[in-house]
């Protein structure tokens, strides 16, 4: 079952006069990882901030086709391009979080970077808001290491403990997808190390869509696996049969390094 469904989805960016996507059909499974690979330049980044439409920040964007979310309470997909209104926007970035590749925390406590989407979406109650914060630093494994200084800046924090931190914003809220833009180029091997395996624990309740250059990373946590290549969708298909048994020559070549 799909929580998220991209229908003959394309993009151009203002004044390019061709798009930088095209006619992209892609499902991401819900509770389950998927990977998008393919060499720099490939559209995969801009594929992910279409699905949470982080690109409307500047105007002048021009989307075609659908990309599906589907609403937990009523059980009916609805067509995120639709959106126009801020209000609209801001629960769309509730119910789809981004994590990007550098770390991005806020310039204040621990504890006011985890509950600030919680005090947007409106929740004031003091002990509600300390339990949220508390399960979703635990959500994140990063409660043990930070539990005593909540009230210490977030800048203090190591990047790996910071990427951490931002997951840990983005779960408090309860999304129903999380969109990850190269979240472990910038750690170290320990710190990549203990993300991927939250990514792993974290679908059990979040489905996750991750733009990743690592092929070993995206074989080694992802269900499915998409290949791009200049704005196309060559290939999607569970990661097992994408890495062993590809169906197109183009994603073999890339998969055994031939170009990229």
């Amino acid at each position: 079952m799909a929580v998220m469904n991209l229908k003959k989805f394309s993009f151009t960016y203002p004044g390019v006069d061709y798009p930088s996507l095209r006619n992209i059909t892609l499902p991401i499974e819900k509770n389950k990882i998927t990977a998008l690979i393919g060499p720099s330049g490939c559209g995969k980044s801009t594929l992910l901030r279409s699905m949470n439409r982080i690109h409307d920040i500047y105007p002048g964007n021009t989307y075609d086709g659908k990309i599906e979310l589907l609403d937990s309470k009523s059980g009916t997909m609805k067509n995120i391009l639709n959106i126009k209104k801020e209000n609209e926007f801001i629960t769309l970035r509730q119910q789809v979080g981004m994590i990007f590749q550098k770390p991005t925390p806020f310039p204040m406590s621990i504890f006011d970077n985890v509950a600030y989407g919680l005090k947007i979406s409106g929740l004031k109650n003091k002990a509600e808001l300390a339990d949220r914060v508390e399960q979703a630093l635990k959500d994140s494994a990063l409660w043990k290491e930070v539990h005593e200084r909540l009230n210490k800046s977030a800048m203090g924090l190591s990047g790996g403990q910071q990427q951490r931190l931002c997951i840990a914003r983005a779960v408090a809220v309860k999304p129903e997808v999380l969109l990850f833009d190269e979240p472990t180029s910038a750690l170290d091997p320990i710190s990549t190390g203990a993300i991927e395996e939250l990514l792993v624990t974290l679908k059990k309740d979040i489905s996750i869509a991750i733009v990743t250059h690592n092929m070993q990373q995206a074989s080694r946590i992802s269900d499915y696996t998409a290949f791009m290549y200049l704005g196309d969708l060559v290939e999607y298909d569970k990661t097992e049969n994408i890495f062993l048994n590809p169906k197109e020559k183009k994603t073999e070549d890339y998969i055994t390094g031939r170009f990229g």
